[in-house]
Order: structure tokens, then sequence, then C-alpha cells
């Protein structure tokens, strides 16, 4: 039971942890020092304001279909709205801005991924419920050192309905579950891929460095013809032209890049170099802050990189040690014919019983628990810190060896529990390893998340309507 519930608590916080990191990147709410808020919907921005007003603030517009993805419609006013928020994200990084037919395009063409993603979530059945938003949404507050409510206030006074940004947020979150189903948990990595890792990072003499980084991306569309692909590849050389003559790298992600990053001016921020794909890497590290890549040419399509500045990063020496405790329980679960106070009556029952050495825990968790640990008399193995719920976790740390908790409640029903054993466990080879393996991970990911965008843009039916 402990094991599975390591699992399923690891994955919740992750998912979590995602969820409002992707709500913090593509919709925050309070933007500090004058920026906007990255809410979908705005048409124009009110002077000096934090936040930009709905399309719909004024009455004079009259809205009319842009452009059909699959079988739902991108308004004028919602095209309007983002191309507002986009400028005034672009001014924000003093970058310049491509011309309104250009930086229109690159909106169109953003807004037709996100509304594909968003349609396959739903056929695929991911469904985000208030409980997960509200929690979301409470994590983005804090973070804003807010409440809830003060944040609301904020926005509805900057002219933002709050019930927008709640299905903002809402299609964030089902935007992240959905990439962990169709691209991360299908990356895989091999042992021989970590040993050859760590193997190459013992004996690399470089010094560590991390970069910043920034991408054009001239995508390829996926069987593309000999034709398309020299196409798209004099595409690229005339930006690295450009770019080598002087042009604003900026401006030239926003006007040429397909990457979902393009409207950001191409910035993809700090990496290290280590967790980038190797021909990246590679490239990257024989420049100087300021410099760019030459092509570098992948299956997604003609990729040129900047390196906007690096720095020294400190390699830890630090051995990973950590607690480990030796425990048992007996778990019991309400039932229809058995309510929790019944529950909670049995257990003390069972603590008497022991306490009054009349049977010892293992043989009462063999006759009485309701989990796989009772055959081995709740015996639950060795367990690290994270590895139970939290509830379970602080009760059996506040234990002394020997020593019987009350009744502890849990997701799963009620516990009696004992620590048998304590240890302090080196586990920097374990830690190695997995950080290893995200490295690893991480070099993997954008591609295969750039190819798994082309392949869902390809597939989708676009049809632009004329001007009405």
């Amino acid at each position: 039971m402990m094991r599975t519930t390591r699992l399923h608590k690891n994955t919740r916080a992750l998912s979590l942890a995602a969820a409002l990191l992707c709500a913090l990147t593509a919709g925050q709410v309070l933007a500090q020092s004058g920026q906007a808020a990255q809410a979908t919907a705005p048409a124009a921005a009110k002077p000096g304001s934090g936040f930009l007003p709905p399309a719909s603030s004024s009455a004079k517009v009259i809205d009319s279909i842009h452009v059909v993805v699959n079988d739902e419609v991108i308004t004028k006013n919602e095209v309007a709205g983002r191309v507002a928020q986009v400028a005034q994200n672009l001014k924000a990084r003093n970058a310049q801005l491509p011309d309104q037919a250009t930086l229109e395009r690159q909106v169109v063409e953003s807004m037709i991924v996100e509304r594909a993603q968003v349609q396959l979530a739903k056929e695929m059945g991911v469904r985000i419920d208030d409980r997960t938003l509200d929690a979301t949404i409470g994590r983005i507050a804090e973070g804003q050192q807010m409440s809830v409510q003060q944040m609301r206030n904020q926005m509805e006074k900057e002219g933002m309905t709050f019930a927008q940004f709640r299905e903002d947020v809402r299609n964030e979150i089902m935007l992240q579950r959905l990439r962990e189903h169709e691209v991360d948990s299908k990356i895989q990595i091999s042992e021989a891929e970590i040993d050859t890792y760590l193997t190459a990072a013992k004996t690399a003499a470089a010094e560590k460095v991390e970069m910043e980084i920034a991408q054009i991306l001239v995508r390829v569309p996926e069987n593309a013809s000999p034709e398309q692909i020299a196409a798209r590849r004099a595409r690229a050389e005339e930006v690295s032209r450009q770019l080598r003559t002087g042009a604003d790298f900026a401006k030239a992600a926003a006007t040429y890049s397909d990457a979902p990053d393009a409207l950001k001016g191409g910035e993809i921020g700090w990496r290290d170099p280590d967790r980038l794909p190797p021909l990246f890497a590679g490239e990257l590290r024989k420049l100087q802050p300021g410099q760019i890549t030459p092509i570098i040419k992948t299956n997604v399509g003609f990729h040129i990189l900047k390196m906007s500045n690096k720095r020294s990063l400190a390699e830890s020496t630090d051995k990973a040690v950590v607690q480990q405790t030796r425990a048992r329980h007996i778990l019991i679960k309400p039932t229809p014919t058995m309510t929790e106070g019944e529950v909670k009556r049995k257990l003390l029952e069972l603590k008497e019983k022991m306490a009054n050495n009349a049977a010892t825990f293992e043989e009462l968790a063999r006759l009485h628990s309701q989990d796989g640990s009772a055959s081995k008399g709740g015996d639950l193995g060795w367990l690290e810190p994270g590895d139970t719920v939290p509830e379970f976790e602080n009760a059996m740390n506040t234990l002394k060896l020997g020593e019987v908790s009350d009744v502890v409640q849990s997701q799963y029903g009620f516990h009696l529990i004992q620590v048998a054993e304590r240890k302090s466990q080196d586990v920097t080879q374990q830690k190695e390893r997995a950080q290893a393996r995200n490295v690893i991970r991480e070099r993997k990911m954008q591609e295969a998340m750039e190819d798994w965008l082309r392949q869902l843009r390809d597939r989708a039916y676009v049809e632009f309507r004329e001007e009405q």
C-alpha cells in the first residue's frame, strides 16, 4: 500500500507543480513593473495598467470568424486581443516588433496550435475539477503575495474577468496533463544511457556553465517534399543572413520562428547545456555571449540558436544522506457495515492488547490489517522522506523505537504505526543517477515536444475565412 502511495503522491505533486509553473508562465495574473497579465481576450490596454481589458469591452466592435480549427472557430476579436497582448509583452522585453501583418500571422498560428491541443485534451477526456483548479489559483495568488480575493479584486479593477482567468488556468493545467500523457510518458531512458552520461560527466574537464539561450525554428512539415524542404532551408538561410548583418534576434523570432516561444522573442531562458540535445549543446559551447549558431538541421526543421549570456555553476560535492525508517502498520478501512467510530475503537482495542502484552504488533497486523503488508506482520520495509502520505509520515517521525502511535487517519483509512528501526543512508549514487535520468529526459524532451506539436498542427483541419 505504501509503495503505491509513494507513486500516487509524487505523481500528484509533480503534476500540480508542473501545472502551476505552466499557469504562472503562460497565464501570469499580476504583472510586475507594469507588465501585462498573460490572459486570453484583451483588445487594448488601459494606459499604465497591469491588465488588459476584454475585447468585448467595446460595443462598437462587431465580431466575425477569422479561422476554423477542426470544428471550432477563432474570432477576429480573439485574434485582436491576443495581438495586443503579445505586442505589449514584446515591448516589455524591449524587443523590436515585426510589422502588424506578420505579428498577426504568427499569433494566429500560435492560437491554432493551442486550440488543437485543447480539442485533443477534451477528446481524450482530460478534465480538471474545481478542487484542482482552486488549489492552483491559490498557489498563483500566494506567489504574488496576495489572497485569492485580493487578486480577484485587482483583476476586476483592471478590467479582466475572474471567470475568464479561471478558464485560462484550467486550460493550461489541461494542456500540461495532455503533454505529460502524449510526450513525457513516451520518453524512454535506459540504464546504459545513464551509465554513459555519468562516465562522460566525470571525465569532462570543461567548466560547468549555464547558458541563457533563445531560438528560431523554421519548421519542416511532416512528410515534406524535397521542394518544401529546400524552401524552408532558404527561409532559414535568409533569417541567418539578416541576423549576421545586425537584425534584432527577438524581432526575427517573432517574425519567422515556428517555435512555441516565438512570440516571446524566442527566449528559452537559462539552461544547463548538458540538458540540451547534444547537437545543440555542441554548437552553443563554441559561442560567446551575443553570438548565434550556424543553421542546425533536425527532424523537426532548421534551428538557429543564440547564446545570450552564460554563467558558471558550482558543482556540488556534498553527499546525499537521508534518514530511513523501517515501520510497521495496521490499516483498517471504514465500510458500510463498520463506521469510522467503530474502526477507531477497534484499533484502540488492538493497541491496548499490545500494551498488556496479550499479542505482538506483528501478530495483530497479520490478523487485522487490510493491505498487502498484513502477511508480513505489517512490515512496510525501509521508508525515506516522501515515500508515504504526510499524515502517516508526520506521525511516524514522532515515534520512538518500538512505540505504537495513536490512531492516525489518512486517505487510505485508519492506522496504528510502529517504528522498528532507523538509520542514515548515503543515497549519493541513487541521487546522481536520478539527476542523470532527468538531464537525459530534458535533452529528449525539447525535440519530442516540437515534433509532437508539428504533427498535431499538420493533422488539424484549418480554414482561413476571407475578410468580411
